[in-house]
């Protein structure tokens, strides 16, 4: 990583590891300790105490967050021809069906979000492989399988985004950039936290939030009290 300049040094000085901070605390901390040479992306890891290898503890979803995400996300729509003027209306980047899938399955995944329709599913459904992996694979829980393509597009434009918590129980979502002012970031890391504890599954046993951390790319991560989100 380099030498560490005076000013990061002077920077990461004012951050305890051992501490334990409110969320608007925590939010200015990441600030200050950031280098703003790029945008940076701010981060929320949040874990939970579910055991998400059972499929009623399985927590996901989708949260539009107030002041969107700071990044202009790519969007694919697979759709019938009926539904490609609604779908570039909306503002979608790619809109098609066959030689996008043609594209996908040749490797093509400069996409960010993919929006389709119940019936071309079964298109969609055989490149799970490739978007899968990438978490582009279209969900009917997540809006992102509908008939309302035009509301979907223009939900994905504004910041809306998909989270779902990976097999150590953790949830990792960006929710700002770093340019963004400290209260918009607080705004939309507590839309993405009070969405996450509305997801409790029922099944869920004990501590539901065990720690949450924000962190920008740069940045170790600043633990949260998990109580200073809900207050």
């Amino acid at each position: 990583m380099g030498k560490i300049t005076k000013k990061r040094k002077e920077a990461l000085a004012k951050f305890d590891a051992t501490k334990i901070y409110t969320l608007i605390e925590a939010v200015e901390v990441v600030k200050q300790i950031t280098s703003t040479n790029f945008d940076a992306s701010v981060d929320l890891d949040v874990r939970l105490g579910v055991d998400p290898r059972k499929a009623n503890q399985m927590v996901r979803g989708s949260v539009t967050l107030p002041h969107g995400t700071g990044k202009v996300l790519r969007v694919l729509v697979l759709c019938t021809p009926d539904k490609v003027e609604e779908a570039k209306a909306a503002g979608a980047d790619y809109v098609g069906l066959d030689e996008y899938v043609e594209k996908i399955k040749g490797g093509w995944t400069d996409i960010d979000v993919v929006i389709t329709m119940p019936s071309v599913m079964p298109k969609v459904g055989a490149l799970g492989r490739i978007l899968g992996p990438r978490g582009l694979m279209p969900n009917p829980k997540t809006g992102t399988v509908t008939m309302e393509i035009g509301k979907a597009v223009t939900a994905a434009k504004a910041g809306k985004i998909d989270f779902k918590v990976d097999k150590f129980g953790i949830i990792h979502s960006g929710v700002a950039r770093i340019s963004f002012e400290s209260e918009k970031i607080l705004e939309n890391a507590k839309e993405l936290i009070s969405t996450i504890m509305k997801l409790k599954p029922a099944a869920a046993k004990g501590t539901y939030v065990k720690s949450i951390f924000i962190s920008s790319t740069m940045s170790p991560g600043i633990q949260v009290d998990p109580k200073s989100v809900t207050q």
